[in-house]
């Protein structure tokens, strides 16, 4: 398939394609007649750019992940990116439970809620939080 059908499928710019081949991250298509043509594997290689971009992975880490030397090198940058996403998540939680919190309370000024301070005081206040911990 040409650059354009390629980049067209997952909603790219042909010269975002083009940017992934410069930085290593997308092999080089053959050319035919001077154009680049792409094949099923160019597809999955694009697929995984951005499925790993979604992960929060850099072009850098994910260039790291797709050159890696071997399995144990890949499985090495995976487990350092997975320890980061699960550092994210957590965070993620916390702030959603912090919401959730906030939709809840019945407090005028939230900020005087006895509950919202606890948990700015103690992160881990947020874990078993109920509706009826809130009280003003």
């Amino acid at each position: 398939m040409r650059i354009g059908e390629l980049a067209e499928r997952f909603g790219l710019a042909p010269h975002v394609l083009r940017h992934w081949e410069a930085m290593g991250l997308l092999a080089p298509a053959a050319r035919v007649n001077g154009r680049r043509r792409y094949t099923h594997d160019h597809l999955i290689r694009v697929m995984t750019i951005i499925r790993a971009k979604a992960a929060g992975m850099s072009l850098e880490q994910i260039r790291e992940i797709l050159t890696s030397s071997g399995q144990a090198e890949r499985r090495t940058l995976l487990q350092r990116h997975h320890a980061e996403l699960e550092r994210r998540l957590q965070e993620i939680s916390a702030s959603k439970a912090l919401i959730e919190h906030l939709m809840r309370c019945t407090a005028d000024d939230f900020t005087q809620c006895p509950t919202y301070r606890r948990i700015a005081e103690t992160p881990t206040a947020l874990q078993g939080l109920h509706a009826s911990d809130c009280v003003i």
